[in-house]
């Protein structure tokens, strides 16, 4: 009834979000560690610098492939027991990399490691949420990012230490305690779950929140990492800045979104993901509209302020397209939601590398960067936000679907079963 206070989350809830947050982040961890050894790796294993990118695309493009399998089997078999194969994989995948006396065999390890990722990525999402009710489902996914935001921050920090004081094979070794120490999080804290509903989901609105969902997370992904690109060629490029000193701008703008993604969880909860995301949009395209004005100092600390906006707005992203994606369907159907998320962030990551590349293949100027901003503020209106009212009527007719007896909206499943 109206009025009345709602019960508190159980505890249980809390202690799943924080074992499957906990798996994500480790995902997270493991290409900033990565990264961070490579020159060790090509040193010793002779190979060169565009050799040495093989190691990133080959656990991302497996990572791709296996999000849409791992999806459908959370689905059927649940989130507990497709993750806890996932990082079994991924940990073998670790175990090859330590050991590998080639480079040929150190990227067919990535290819295994991406394999798990692939299956532990929505088996995590999954089941971060499915001890909260619908709505307070913000909540738990603000926890959730800012897991994988903290872990972005520190991965740098542990892999080049671990390279320093030993060398670039316990970055490896470093990933399979990690991952038996989530697996046993993850085994102790989260029921087996076992879903039975493969009922189709409801044509029209529903499907247009999933896709709406979709358009928003791979958008920011593109905003996002267009806009790191962008960046970093042109402070070491045209500013000349270390690549330390040029890392420390992306460093800032992390910390915005680590600290912006638990307020999308309380706001998204509160006001709706259409608001949420409309309000994220406007930051991040307020931000880059200004740097792309003439005159306005894309580097030093004039620049500075400007970064505020742009990380908090794309901190507020980060919640609301998969809290709206996730009640749109059935508890029953989270797993395949969940990938479908997950690709769309890899394929926008992909395609804002690619076009800020295109808007740079004339020369690192003060002009090419603009218009690139400049495009990148338009993008955020025109598409982001049509996207975010397409988000503010979905959860408008969910609400009210939610009323009519029977309606199941995005509550779990009365198929669905948990148990120890």
């Amino acid at each position: 009834m109206p009025g009345m206070l709602r019960p508190p989350t159980p505890r249980e809830a809390w202690l799943r979000l924080a074992a499957c947050a906990g798996a994500a982040a480790l995902l997270q961890m493991d290409g900033t560690i990565v990264t961070v050894a490579l020159p060790s790796v090509g040193d010793e294993l002779g190979a060169d610098s565009h050799e040495l990118s093989y190691v990133l695309t080959a656990y991302f493009v497996a990572y791709g492939l296996a999000l849409f399998p791992g999806g459908v089997l959370v689905d059927r078999i649940g989130s507990r027991t497709v993750a806890l194969a996932g990082l079994g994989v991924f940990a073998a995948g670790a175990v090859v990399g330590a050991l590998a006396g080639s480079f040929e065999v150190l990227v067919l390890s990535r290819v295994v490691q991406g394999v798990g990722a692939g299956l532990v990525s929505p088996a995590s999402l999954a089941g971060a949420v499915s001890g909260f009710p619908p709505e307070r489902r913000g909540a738990a996914l603000g926890i959730w990012g800012a897991s994988s935001g903290v872990a972005n921050l520190i991965g740098p920090v542990v892999g080049g230490l671990l390279t320093v004081a030993i060398d670039w094979r316990a970055c490896w070794w470093f990933l399979v305690p990690a991952s038996a120490a989530a697996a046993v999080a993850l085994r102790v804290l989260v029921p087996r779950e076992v879903h039975a509903d493969e009922s189709p989901d409801p044509a029209g609105l529903r499907q247009r929140v999933v896709a709406a969902g979709a358009l928003v997370a791979a958008l920011t992904f593109a905003v996002m990492i267009g806009a790191f690109y962008l960046g970093q060629q042109y402070l070491q490029l045209a500013a000349g800045y270390s690549a330390l000193g040029a890392a420390a701008a992306l460093t800032l703008i992390a910390l915005l979104v680590v600290v912006g993604a638990p307020v999308s969880g309380r706001l998204t909860d509160r006001r709706g993901e259409g608001q949420t995301t409309a309000l994220g949009f406007l930051l991040v395209a307020a931000a880059l509209g200004a740097l792309a004005v003439p005159g306005v100092p894309l580097e030093g600390p004039g620049a500075l302020p400007l970064l505020v906006p742009f990380g908090l707005g794309l901190g507020l992203l980060f919640v609301p397209a998969s809290r709206a994606a996730l009640n749109a369907v059935p508890q029953a159907k989270h797993g395949r939601v969940s990938s479908l998320l997950s690709v769309s962030r890899l394929l926008g990551a992909g395609a804002g590398a690619v076009l800020a590349g295109i808007a740079l293949s004339g020369g690192v100027t003060d002009e090419h960067m603009r218009l690139a901003l400049g495009v990148g503020a338009g993008l955020c209106l025109f598409v982001g936000l049509p996207a975010a009212a397409e988000l503010s009527n979905g959860s408008a007719a969910a609400r009210l679907d939610d009323r009519r007896p029977g309606s199941r909206g995005g509550a779990p499943s009365a198929a669905s079963r948990s148990r120890r």
